[in-house]
């Protein structure tokens, strides 16, 4: 029957003026949306005092929209311009230009829905740059990686819609058919799986943070973050160099947060000074008498050298035949006492936190002191610079309690020694 139907011969040359014609609306309809409306809605945007509308025009989101514009246009013109007929008209359209019109409106289709999941993609980029500028919680939950997991699900959702659309099918026909090939989707979204269950992780327990100084050493990193997303989270080293690390590594791998030392106000100082054994001794009456006019050991000399005069005056009233065993200073204890005195006094010293000087193990390398404080400054530089002004006045001060630090012989002592032979 439908060869006994007659068809209008196809006339090209009407065809394809037409198709020019449509080609030509369909750009000047693209300009108009995307040069005019977008000048008007920027105009709009910069004279309101709210930013999220800003956002929305840097991240191109009415941008992309207006590429939505020529494909309708299209889509929706195709038909009258090839002249096809409605289904019931008496002279049906010739079977090729029927092929033209469906392959131009599943093409055009297929682009509206990409065009869509693009300006999609555009709106969570400016939700994020609203989220991180307008609410002081963004550094400690970021939802970066959750916008990313949205736009990743738009993006199969669109994909599966141009893929039906190409084809002349209904999604529905190929969302039934995903079930069995849910582990091969498994397989290929395996980091973007992890990843997920990782960033709900690391925001539940708040364990990193935009801003946060981090180390990890599997990473060879060290430094402050910079982003955090789905999959990966950046961090700029201290030499100024980024690495990239997954966002699941900071579950299943350990690392080290700075952020504590940074809210607690204080960062610790530990280092030790070793000191000669060689150089051990007690303390001469004319060494007492000078050290105790110090101002940080005034007290701790008048209570000591009491305390140590009442003890040898007890002891001497024993048996005149035995050798009293007395107590004596020494300068090593002294100087203990110095280095704890003039730590608490220090205008730098935090004294809200652990202060102490302790004696180590003595060992081949001589006798450690180690100063144990927290610094109230927590800026790198300044505490490098308060540490270092600590340990350059102590060494400094050793000289004046007999007292000599250790280190290995360099070529200096080597030739003393050889001189000291040869005289």
């Amino acid at each position: 029957m439908q060869g006994m139907i007659p068809q209008l011969p196809v006339d090209w040359p009407s065809l394809g003026a037409a198709v020019a014609i449509l080609a030509v609306v369909a750009w000047a309809a693209g300009w108009v949306s995307t040069r005019i409306l977008h000048r008007v809605i920027s105009g709009v945007t910069s004279r309101t005092r709210s930013t999220w509308d800003d956002r929305l025009i840097e991240r191109g989101v009415f941008r992309r929209l207006a590429g939505v514009v020529p494909a309708v246009v299209v889509y929706l013109g195709i038909g009258p311009a090839v002249g096809a007929a409605e289904p019931g008209d008496a002279v049906p359209t010739p079977e090729s230009l029927m092929l033209l019109w469906t392959a131009v409106r599943r093409v055009a289709a297929a682009y509206i829905a990409f065009a869509m999941v693009r300006a999609f993609q555009a709106f969570l980029d400016a939700v994020n740059d609203i989220y991180n500028e307008g609410y002081a919680e963004a550094r400690s939950r970021p939802i970066k990686g959750y916008l990313q997991v949205a736009t990743l699900v738009a993006y199969l959702a669109a994909g599966v819609v141009i893929v039906a659309v190409l084809a002349g099918r209904s999604p529905v026909v190929f969302l039934s058919g995903l079930g069995a090939l849910a582990a091969v989707l498994m397989l290929v979204f395996r980091d973007t799986i992890l990843s997920l269950v990782a960033s709900i992780q690391i925001a539940s327990n708040d364990m990193i943070r935009i801003g946060d100084w981090v180390s990890v050493p599997q990473a060879g990193s060290d430094g402050e973050v910079i982003d955090i997303a789905l999959h990966t989270v950046k961090v700029q080293n201290w030499d100024k160099t980024i690495s990239t690390i997954p966002t699941n590594k900071f579950i299943t791998e350990s690392f080290k947060n700075w952020r504590g030392m940074s809210e607690s106000g204080g960062r610790r100082i530990k280092r030790s000074l070793r000191l000669d054994m060689n150089s051990v001794r007690f303390l001469t009456e004319d060494e007492i008498g000078e050290l105790s006019r110090r101002e940080l050991l005034q007290d701790y000399m008048r209570e000591s050298v009491a305390a140590i005069t009442r003890y040898n005056e007890q002891k001497a009233a024993g048996n005149p035949g035995v050798i009293p065993e007395i107590r004596r200073l020494t300068n090593l204890g002294t100087f203990r006492v110095y280095v704890q005195k003039y730590l608490e006094a220090h205008p730098k010293t935090h004294k809200d936190m652990t202060l102490l000087t302790r004696q180590l193990a003595p060992g081949p390398e001589g006798v450690p002191i180690e100063v144990y404080c927290f610094s109230n400054d927590t800026a790198w530089a300044n505490y490098e610079g308060f540490q270092g002004d600590i340990f350059d006045h102590l060494i400094a001060t050793l000289p004046e309690f007999g007292l000599r630090a250790f280190q290995a012989p360099g070529g200096s002592d080597f030739r003393k020694a050889l001189k000291g032979r040869e005289a």
